[in-house]
């Protein structure tokens, strides 16, 4: 479950990192106390938001109330802005990157670094001075890996940069988070540094321990609309782009948001963001019905990309399930690829097998992204949808 920028800082500040000085606001008379200059931020729980327009910097008290005025109300991937956070601006002599993620299939967490961040990291020339390493899923090899990154960035940056690394890796196992992205970290000249803005998917399946960051959800249950908690029924899904062109069915949030990262660094749209429970299905397809309908809501769809890590649960029971739910849903009238990867995956693809292959199976995230891609080739989205 990703949360909002606003809620991501407030568990950061709790463990003592340094956030601006910030707060969050519904409407246009708690911001006439706000202090100028400013930074006003739209929250919505996805990327993106400063290339959309989310993002402004107000330097007087008439600007301030004009991004206001703007930002709220408007339509970010599909979510609309119902509250901004209104902080004070940073001064810094160089914005970075840092970012930890569970990796389910390898089992480590990948920790990317950067000298150079903001709004288009996902540009190509910045993907490239992209450092990344895989670390073994505890603290001290976490650690390890952040001062190995942090070494081969520029003389006046690396200390704050490691030391950032290191509370944030800290924070990262703490609140037993999926991902937790900071982009930018500021770098200021005296050499500390603070979270310029921070992307956290928590996951949701260590609620019943991390009763601090399900509070946070369920304190604004009007600002988290299209993620309600689903935790007695085992998923959540979130309408990412209503225009989306491909429908979006997987166990794990973590997961769910590398495809997110890959579709759109492919020029793709995802409709949605999914994170489906495969250890409470419970020999009923009835959550997978559920996530397809949805998706079959969407005007646009051209493909569907399943991608299922099992561990205790067997893969050949999850075909079975998928079969059965895309029978239930026959509005799914477009290519269905899935990435399976675990238990028992020679069951899945006789399974599969004998019901004619309606399902392309690959175990490669890579080829899988790409086969679903290819699939889309051959549908046509009506025109005016």
């Amino acid at each position: 479950m990703m949360l909002l920028e606003h809620d991501a800082k407030e568990l950061l500040s709790r463990l003592g990192l340094p956030i601006p000085r910030g707060i969050l606001v519904t409407g246009a008379a708690q911001a006439l106390a706000v202090p100028v200059p400013c930074v006003v931020k739209a929250q919505v729980p996805v990327g993106g938001r400063g290339l959309a327009g989310g993002i402004s910097i107000a330097r007087s008290a008439a600007e301030r109330d004009a991004a206001l005025h703007n930002i709220l109300g408007m339509a970010i991937k599909g979510h609309t802005v119902n509250a901004v956070r209104i902080e004070q601006p940073v001064e810094f002599i160089a914005e970075t990157y840092i970012s930890f993620s569970v990796d389910a299939g390898a089992a480590n967490i990948r920790v990317l670094m950067s000298a150079e961040g903001g709004v288009d990291i996902e540009d190509e020339a910045r993907r490239a001075q992209l450092f990344s390493a895989a670390a073994d899923p505890d603290l001290d090899s976490v650690c390890a890996t952040v001062r190995d990154l942090a070494s081969r960035l520029p003389a006046e940056i690396r200390a704050a940069v490691a030391g950032a690394g290191q509370a944030l890796a800290q924070a990262f196992f703490h609140y037993e988070a999926v991902l937790l992205e900071i982009n930018p970290l500021f770098i200021c000249a005296d050499g500390n540094w603070v979270v310029g803005d921070a992307k956290f998917v928590a996951d949701d399946n260590a609620f019943e321990r991390r009763a601090d960051v399900r509070g946070q959800v369920e304190a604004r249950p009007t600002l988290y609309p299209q993620m309600a908690l689903k935790l007695n029924q085992g998923y959540d899904f979130v309408r990412l782009d209503p225009l989306g062109d491909i429908g979006l069915v997987t166990t794990g949030a973590g997961l769910s948001m590398q495809l997110v990262d890959e579709l759109v660094k492919r020029g793709h749209s995802p409709f949605d963001f999914c994170d489906i429970r495969t250890g409470e299905f419970r020999g009923r397809p009835d959550r997978l019905i559920q996530v397809l309908r949805w998706i079959a809501e969407g005007p646009r769809i051209r493909a569907v990309l399943v991608n299922f890590f099992a561990g205790l649960t067997d893969l050949g029971e999850i075909a079975g399930l998928l079969l059965q739910a895309l029978q239930a849903v026959p509005e799914i009238r477009v290519p269905v690829t899935a990435r399976l990867i675990g238990n028992n995956l020679d069951e899945a693809v006789r399974v599969v097998g004998r019901a004619g292959n309606p399902i392309a199976i690959e175990t490669d995230l890579e080829r899988a992204i790409d086969m679903a891609i290819a699939s889309m080739a051959a549908i046509a989205v009506e025109p005016g949808r």
